[in-house]
């Protein structure tokens, strides 16, 4: 190409603002890191993760990452909230187009065992999660991700049968079964045979759910119309 043809071309190309130009960058490196740190971590846990592996693979200096992260912990909690989030929506994709709310609670179900069997889930949010984050930052990030799916079946499950129960025994019975599946999915991921005690898993909540089932299917007429603690009458 010509000097001559090459002018022309810039002069119809679109100016893109140097700030404009310098945000990108910034966006595609901090991408590149958190992309890189997620496979390593993944592969061999924060521990054995080291900052110089992390900026050799990004191809960037570590002056970069400390541009974007003050530190590996950091970085360790943007790639925690990206691989939730990722498990959050396979699970709300999960839910999406069931009516029936027994139907609707196994796949939520089935979903999250599914995630919790992904090796970026399992070594990043499972195993890790806890320790680089401390108990309490990583239950806050959880239920922020994860906890509205099960209080959206919890209120399915509900609605099915005959309970009609205030909003604040929704949130409790939901915390019952977040705390439940929160332990299963630690068992799940720690397994030596994280298949097998997947399907145990599922069995045992669907013991849990075949008997919600029966009870809401019976229907009892309600005789005593006075509201019980925790719960609103029909009438």
């Amino acid at each position: 190409m010509t000097r001559s043809a090459r002018a022309r071309l810039a002069a119809r190309a679109p100016h893109v603002p140097a700030t404009t130009r310098r945000a990108q960058y910034s966006a595609s490196t901090r991408r590149a890191l958190v992309g890189v740190a997620e496979g390593l971590f993944a592969e061999h846990g924060y521990a054995a993760t080291s900052l110089d592996a992390i900026v050799a693979g990004a191809e960037v200096t570590k002056g970069a990452l400390y541009h974007h992260f003050s530190g590996k912990q950091a970085l360790f909690e943007a790639v925690f909230e990206q691989v939730e989030a990722a498990g959050a929506a396979q699970i709300q994709t999960a839910l999406e187009g069931h009516r029936d709310p027994w139907e609707k609670a196994i796949a939520g179900l089935r979903a999250f065992l599914a995630v919790v069997r992904q090796p970026s889930y399992s070594r990043i949010v499972v195993q890790d999660g806890p320790s680089v984050l401390g108990y309490e930052r990583f239950r806050e990030q959880e239920e922020r991700s994860t906890f509205a799916y099960v209080l959206d079946i919890v209120r399915a499950v509900l609605a099915a049968g005959d309970w009609w129960v205030d909003e604040a025994m929704e949130r409790t019975v939901a915390r019952i079964f977040f705390g439940a599946m929160s332990s299963a999915g630690t068992a799940v991921s720690r397994s030596n045979d994280a298949d097998t005690e997947a399907e145990r898993v599922e069995l045992a909540i669907g013991f849990i759910l075949s008997g919600l089932r029966a009870l809401s299917e019976q229907s009892p007429e309600r005789t005593d119309t006075r509201p019980v603690s925790g719960t609103t009458s029909r009438t």
